[in-house]
C-alpha cells in the first residue's frame, strides 16, 4: 500500500478564494488528488488574513490550502486566456466560486470549459441557484447564515442574533462541493462524460439548518411550526460542575435511567412529565434544568469518571489551544510539522480518513504551499505530467 490516496491521478484545478472552494479542494487533495490552485494576480485575499508568517502567508492561507500547487495566471489577459485553456485540456475536476457573469467573463463557465474538455466535471459554488430570483447576488459566509436562519437559531434566547464562531456556511458548501466532485467523477468512469455542477450556498445550508428542524413543516397540510424542542431548549447547554464546565449527553432511555440511577434518585423517571421518551421531549425544559442542578453538586473530574462507567457521553469544555494538548489527538498523529519549498515550517492536521487500500496522502510528504511567484514553471508542469513531485 502506498500513502497516494484513492483520488491519486485526479487532477483538479481551483479557481476559488477565501474559504468554500478552498476547504473543498484541500479534502480533495487530503484524498490524493493533484490540485492546482491557480491565483488572480495580487493572489488570495486569505493570503493576508489572519496570524502571518511573512508576506503573503497566512494562518488561514495555510490551513485552506495545504497539499496544492500555486500558480498565478490573469485570466484577463490574452495570455493567460490561453495557458487557461491549456489546464483545462488536461484537467478532470474545475472548481470555482465565483458568481457564474464573472466565471463566463473570464472564459471558466461551464459552455466554455465542457466545449474544451468534455470529460471535465466543472463545479461551481454559487451563492443561490440559478433558476431562482436570487441568482446572482453575491454571497458570503455571514449573509448565508443569515438568510439560512443559522443566526436565528445560533440566537434564538436573545433579542440579538449572531453568527456562529466559525464560517460554518462556507464549510458546508464546501464538503457539499466535494461529495458533488466525487459523484461527478464515478458518473464520468460510468459513462465517459463530464458535467456541470451547481451547488448554491442557500439552498445547501437552508437544508442543513431544516434537517432536524421541520417539526410540524415537515407534513402536508402543515401539523404546526418548525421545531426540535430538545435543540430549542434554553437549557441545552454546557453545565457548571463545581469548579469547571461539562457537556454530558443523557440522550435516549437507557441514558436517562443510568442517570438517575447514578445520582441516587431513579424515582425522578416515575414522574409522569419524564417517564417516556415523548414526555420527556414536551417536558425538555424541566429535565434539563433539572440536570444542571444536579451537575453543579460534584466536580469536573468526578462528573467524567462517573459518566465514563455509566457509558453516558460527556466531555469537559476545552478551548482551541487545549486541542493540541490533547492526549488523543497526540496519539493519532493529528498535528504534523510541515515544511515548504523555502525550508520554513507550519502546522497541518492530518486528513482524517482511514481507507485500508489506498491510505490517505501524508501533509509531511508534500512541499507546503508557496507563493503564486515560487516555482511557478516547476509546479505547473508537474501538475500537467501528473507528478507526485508538487
Amino acid at each position: 500500500m502506498t500513502r497516494r490516496g484513492p483520488l491519486h491521478g485526479a487532477r483538479v484545478l481551483d479557481l476559488s478564494t477565501t474559504f468554500s472552494g478552498p476547504y473543498c479542494t484541500r479534502q480533495l487533495a487530503d484524498l490524493g488528488a493533484a490540485v492546482l490552485k491557480v491565483e488572480a494576480p495580487g493572489g488570495d485575499v486569505t493570503r493576508n488574513l489572519g496570524t502571518i508568517a511573512r508576506p503573503g502567508m497566512s494562518s488561514v492561507y495555510a490551513s485552506a490550502n495545504r497539499d496544492k500547487a500555486t500558480v498565478l495566471i490573469d485570466l484577463k489577459s490574452a495570455g493567460g486566456r490561453q495557458e487557461m485553456r491549456r489546464l483545462l485540456a488536461r484537467a478532470d475536476v474545475l472548481v470555482h466560486n465565483m458568481r457564474p457573469a464573472a466565471a463566463e467573463r473570464l472564459g471558466i463557465g461551464p459552455d466554455a470549459a465542457l466545449g474544451i474538455n468534455p470529460r471535465l466535471v466543472h463545479v461551481a459554488i454559487t451563492g443561490y441557484g440559478s433558476d431562482g430570483p436570487d441568482a446572482g447576488r453575491p454571497a458570503y459566509d455571514d449573509t448565508i447564515q443569515a438568510a439560512s436562519g443559522l443566526s436565528w437559531l445560533q440566537s434564538m434566547h436573545s433579542e440579538d442574533p449572531a453568527y456562529l464562531a466559525t464560517p460554518l456556511a462556507d464549510k458546508v458548501a464546501g464538503m457539499s462541493a466535494a461529495q458533488a466532485v466525487l459523484a461527478g467523477l464515478l458518473h464520468r468512469e460510468r459513462t465517459g462524460e463530464g458535467q456541470a455542477v451547481e451547488v448554491p450556498m442557500f439552498e445547501t445550508l437552508a437544508g442543513f439548518a431544516l434537517m432536524e428542524q421541520w417539526g410540524g413543516r415537515a407534513f402536508s397540510p402543515s401539523l404546526g411550526d418548525t421545531g426540535y424542542r430538545r435543540m430549542r431548549s434554553p437549557y441545552r447547554r454546557p453545565y457548571r460542575t463545581r469548579d469547571g464546565v461539562v457537556s454530558v449527553v443523557v440522550y435516549h432511555d437507557g441514558h436517562w435511567r443510568r442517570f438517575f440511577d447514578l445520582i441516587g434518585e431513579p424515582e425522578v423517571l416515575e414522574d409522569e412529565r419524564f417517564a417516556t421518551p415523548a414526555a420527556r421531549n414536551e417536558h425538555i425544559d424541566d429535565l434539563y434544568a433539572l440536570l444542571e442542578r444536579r451537575m453543579a453538586e460534584r466536580s469536573t473530574s468526578e462528573w467524567l469518571k462517573a459518566l465514563d462507567d455509566a457509558d453516558i457521553p460527556a466531555a469537559a469544555v476545552r478551548s482551541l489551544d487545549d486541542l493540541f494538548d490533547d492526549e488523543h489527538l497526540t496519539a493519532v498523529d493529528f498535528f504534523q510539522e510541515v515544511e515548504d519549498a523555502r525550508g520554513e515550517r507550519y502546522v497541518a492536521t492530518r486528513a482524517p480518513w482511514r481507507f485500508s487500500r489506498t491510505p490517505v496522502a501524508d501533509p509531511r510528504d508534500r512541499p507546503g504551499p508557496m507563493l503564486p511567484d515560487e516555482g511557478r514553471g516547476a509546479a505547473l508542469e508537474a501538475w500537467l505530467e501528473g507528478s507526485e513531485e508538487r
